[in-house]
């Protein structure tokens, strides 16, 4: 059994403390600048939290280093904060963001992906194929101007898609596909494109209705219909709540997701975000067992929505950070451009022309497609609506089963 010996110390939790709330403050002040109406929003705590990782780097992967002993209390290795500490805060961010959009986008989830079923799914396959093309045509090119190996090229580009699509699930499938080994180089890919992973389809759902000059109210009304929602949860007094905010039934479906997350079948799960996502979804849509109420109220949803975006931004930011100023060369973070850019314009297009989708069911699935958990929280404040939310739920399932796997099909091919 392996035991951590003064894992949370003072020390180190005084300091986590002191830097997500410090990180919070700034990246909302950063966030809000808006220059000709484009604004990085809550992606603004992720910039901060990448500069702050870079700053702080020696402190946070040397000096707050606790061992990890085994149970005769010899020291197996030493775990840093930004492995441990910050590592708390991402995965808690994440939960409590994923089991929000589930919650809002359960009531008009079914419908709409009955309605668009097929649209979601060609769209989420196009969006994650023409990621792992660019990611082939970047190794075939690359790999003529790289000192690396043809092996350590492939696991390095793999990280790169990974990070360029922001896909955590496809992030442990390449690491898993390229071998104990390779692991770190993985990680390093992943590292410098998740940057740009981020801040690019985050920008995009932001330019693109400027650049159409979209009237989004009729957007609005052409996403959910002139009726109102066909599931929206009325008020019923009957009802039993466990709680005046509905936190009972957020932590319960958070749970459920975590269980059936962690479940594996031949080395594939839905992870915890998948996990979370489902069982917050089906909440959501029946809103209730017997006479107990299951749905949280919309403000509590609200906060936890923001909240875990916050606190995922910041873990990932600064554990970022930190390896960002070690392995960052130019050329990695071009090729994690183009693999962020591709699958976004082409997705786009085909939604567009092809599929006929109006424009924000097209960035909803769009965000979904590229697995872009911040994309969708600057998406529903740039809409002025959460409804997209149930174009991101859709989408995302079949993202996250494709890209884990195209990344071990890539690895299979080139390495």
């Amino acid at each position: 059994m392996e035991l951590f010996d003064g894992l949370l110390t003072v020390k180190s939790v005084g300091f986590l403390m002191f830097s997500v709330l410090l990180i919070a403050a700034l990246g909302y002040i950063l966030g809000r600048i808006t220059i000709k109406g484009i604004s990085l929003g809550t992606a603004g705590v992720f910039i901060v939290a990448l500069v702050y990782g870079m700053i702080f780097h020696d402190q946070l992967t040397t000096q707050l280093v606790v061992s990890q002993k085994d149970a005769a209390g010899t020291v197996i290795a030493d775990v840093s904060f930004v492995d441990s500490a910050l590592k708390i805060v991402d995965n808690l961010g994440l939960i409590l963001f994923v089991s929000a959009v589930g919650f809002i986008a359960g009531p008009n989830f079914f419908a709409n992906f009955k309605k668009n079923f097929k649209s979601y799914v060609l769209l989420a396959i196009i969006i994650i194929l023409s990621g792992g093309l660019a990611c082939a045509g970047c190794i075939m090119i690359g790999r003529n101007f790289t000192d690396l190996d043809t092996g350590e090229f492939t696991a390095l580009m793999s990280g790169l898609l990974s990070g360029a699509l922001t896909s955590t699930p496809g992030f442990s499938a390449a690491k898993d596909a390229a071998g104990a080994d390779l692991e770190p180089v993985v990680s390093v890919g992943y590292g410098i494109a998740y940057i740009f992973g981020v801040l690019g389809v985050v920008l995009f759902v932001q330019l693109i209705p400027k650049m159409v000059g979209a009237d989004m109210a009729k957007e609005r009304e052409l996403l959910v219909g002139k009726e109102k929602k066909s599931k929206q949860m009325k008020s019923d007094k009957k009802l039993i709540h466990m709680d005046d905010f509905g936190i009972m039934p957020f932590a319960l479906a958070a749970v459920l997701g975590i269980i059936i997350g962690s479940v594996k079948f031949k080395n594939f799960s839905l992870s915890t975000t998948g996990g979370c996502l489902l069982v917050a979804l089906l909440f959501g849509h029946f809103g209730r067992i017997g006479s107990i109420s299951i749905m949280p109220k919309d403000s509590t949803l609200k906060v936890f929505r923001e909240l875990g975006l916050m606190f995922f931004l910041i873990g990932a930011g600064v554990s970022g950070g930190a390896k960002f100023a070690e392995y960052f060369q130019p050329i990695y973070f071009l090729y994690g451009m183009i693999m962020t850019i591709v699958p976004m314009i082409i997705g786009f297009l085909f939604a567009k022309y092809v599929l006929k989708l109006n424009l924000l069911n097209n960035l909803g699935s769009i965000t979904g497609g590229m697995t872009s958990t911040p994309a969708l929280g600057t998406l529903i404040t740039t809409a002025g609506t959460e409804d997209v939310a149930s174009a991101y739920a859709a989408t995302y399932p079949v993202a996250l089963i494709s890209v884990v796997l195209v990344e071990q099909f890539i690895i299979m091919l080139f390495k």
